[in-house]
């Protein structure tokens, strides 16, 4: 029998996260009706990370965090979101007020998204198109997660899309993760 993953919760603060290896989920089925309880922490037997729910969750209906499947058709960048910060669900995403996250962060109320772009071998003209689409996108989602008490932050596979995202917009919450 495998030993269950090892929680890691990642800093958004930081710059630049690897994890010693992509973990897949746990096998438990979670359906989108019912939030499934976190998983064990190493904190001691039995024990489990279980940080206060949002504020905002317990009062509006459009805050009720749901669990839905990968979107699917990137095995990559599933396994990455999964991995990242890691995901409390794994081999699901995160809905919340409409939105699809890649990830809600073990031990915290962080929502993630992940972006798997191969960015640093854009040309010129579409890496700066590519971020200036994302970074709008990526701030319409920092708003939806904060209007729910949620906190929002970005994994990239790259220092060079972490850095021209920043240049557009210095206040989102990037970590590169190498996948």
């Amino acid at each position: 029998m495998a030993a269950p993953p090892v929680p890691l919760v990642v800093n958004p603060e930081s710059t630049t996260t690897r994890p010693s290896a992509v973990r897949g989920g746990d096998g438990a089925a979670a359906s989108s009706e019912e939030v499934p309880e976190p998983r064990p922490s190493r904190e001691g037997k039995g024990s489990r990370v279980n940080p206060p729910p949002p504020v905002e969750a317990t009062k509006r209906p459009e805050c009720a965090l749901q669990l839905v499947p990968h979107s699917g058709g990137d095995a990559v960048h599933d396994q990455c979101a999964d991995a990242f910060p890691p995901n409390r669900f794994p081999g699901k995403d995160v809905l919340v007020h409409g939105k699809r996250f890649d990830a809600l962060q073990v031990g915290a109320n962080v929502l993630w998204e992940i972006k798997t772009d191969r960015f640093d071998g854009y040309s010129a003209f579409l890496k700066e198109q590519v971020s200036k689409k994302q970074v709008v996108e990526l701030q319409r989602e920092r708003d939806l997660a904060r209007s729910c008490g949620y906190d929002f932050a970005v994994g990239v596979s790259s220092a060079e899309h972490r850095a021209t995202l920043l240049e557009l917009d210095v206040d989102l919450k990037i970590v590169v993760t190498g996948c």
